[in-house]
């Protein structure tokens, strides 16, 4: 399996009206210089980017982030290419995120992501763009 730039997501409601949603661009996303365009899209749709960091993640918060994946395969060459390089998380705010926000990243293959979509128009392969939906998990990705 191959690892290369993506977003990584979850989701959490703030009440009726109001979402959030994480999203982290990951390492060959950062070096692709594609931070601008995502950013933008999520803009042109009228959320709100209420947060933002620049890190170099390390294998500890990996494994934590990670820890529904360790027994796969391919955990480990996962951890690997995570640190190779900076990411960028995000959380984004607005009416509608949740189902937005997944529209707007496409199907997790690539191959059956729609032209216009963030996967869609930046992946080549398979495992490009890392989806997560837990909710539960998306407060402790943000910290």
């Amino acid at each position: 399996m191959m690892f290369g730039h993506g977003v990584i997501t979850a989701f959490w409601k703030l009440d009726d009206h109001e979402e959030r949603t994480f999203i982290m661009v990951k390492p060959d996303g950062v070096q692709r210089g594609l931070i601008g365009d995502i950013i933008k899209r999520f803009e042109q749709k009228g959320f709100k980017l209420v947060a933002m960091k620049f890190a170099q993640p390390n294998r500890e918060l990996l494994n934590k982030h990670y820890e529904d994946l360790k027994n796969r395969p391919f955990f480990p060459g996962l951890i690997k290419y995570m640190v190779s390089g900076p990411v960028v998380a995000m959380v984004w705010e607005g009416k509608g995120v949740v189902k937005t926000g997944r529209v707007m990243l496409g199907e997790t293959d690539p191959a059956k992501s729609l032209p216009g979509t963030i996967r869609g128009d930046y992946c080549i392969q398979v495992g490009r763009f890392d989806e997560r939906e837990a909710v539960k998990s998306t407060k402790s990705d943000i910290q």
